[in-house]
């Protein structure tokens, strides 16, 4: 049975948007090297497009060496495994990517891990199922995350543990990869220099990241993951837009992203960024 998709937005060819979509997920790991896709009719019940939208969307992938087709009916990942492998600076970096729930945070930081084989931490993936249970203990429904209970007692215990899991790692002189919106942290200049500081101090250079994304494109990567903790936004989408910024930048020097339809391919931002974080250069 196959899980459908969110309607995609018009502001650029629908055929672009779904090969943009699997391009990241090829990029981040998701789909892996020998996969096989679903059927074209099956792509574009998934997506809501034609059949023509998934034809010109896998000609678009085909053309990058993403896709194969093995047959009319048979179309499989191609994924450059030789780009899995480990970077080893003479110190350790820190890469600290922000950003709004569906603004595309969590594919950039899949695709630097497997860029450079450092570990990646996402502070969802570390903390969900705690958080999940104390609220339970608390009264709150698991998937709370508007309530003061939630943001004044447990989410800042969150952003402890995920820096706890980052210092670990310095200590052994991995590089790290940390993910999550940081947007309160990012607009504390006092918790920045903090931050930074304790990573220094463990001999790591620091790079801030903040992914920028559209709020049409954000709806449709927060309604492909169809995340329990985000139907609140999705219940009052105008209202959850009404509550953001999507203008903010971090309160301190820091890299942009820019995850829009329209913008570079995300991979393309990363190897560069990338580049930038480890040669030393102004970002």
């Amino acid at each position: 049975m196959t899980t459908p998709r969110s309607r995609l937005v018009r502001s650029e060819s629908l055929h672009l948007q779904v090969a943009r979509n699997i391009r990241n997920d090829i990029e981040a790991g998701v789909l892996r090297d020998g996969d096989v896709l679903p059927s074209t009719r099956d792509l574009a019940e998934q997506w809501g497009v034609s059949v023509f939208t998934i034809t010109e969307a896998m000609k678009v992938l085909a053309d990058e060496g993403l896709v194969v087709s093995k047959s009319r009916s048979k179309r499989v990942v191609q994924s450059d495994l030789s780009r899995e492998k480990r970077i080893r600076p003479p110190s350790p970096h820190v890469i600290l990517i922000g950003g709004y729930a569906g603004s595309g945070k969590t594919e950039l930081g899949r695709i630097l891990a497997r860029e450079t084989g450092w570990p990646m931490l996402d502070k969802d993936t570390l903390t969900r199922p705690v958080v999940e249970v104390a609220l339970e203990l608390l009264g709150k429904s698991p998937h709370d995350r508007e309530s003061d209970t939630y943001v004044q007692g447990i989410r800042p215990r969150e952003y402890e543990s995920l820096i706890a899991a980052a210092n670990e790692n310095l200590e052994c002189g991995n590089s790290v990869i940390l993910t999550a919106p940081f947007i309160r942290e990012l607009n504390d200049p006092a918790w920045i220099k903090r931050t930074q500081a304790g990573f220094t101090a463990l001999r790591a250079d620091v790079h801030l990241v903040w992914v920028y994304c559209d709020v049409e494109t954000m709806q449709t990567y927060i309604r492909r993951r169809g995340a329990a903790r985000d139907a609140s936004k999705l219940a009052d989408w105008a209202g959850y837009v009404a509550g953001i910024d999507v203008d903010f930048r971090p309160a301190a020097p820091y890299a942009l992203i820019d995850n829009r339809a329209s913008s570079e391919p995300l991979q393309s931002q990363a190897k560069e960024m990338l580049r930038k974080a480890l040669g030393g250069e102004d970002e």
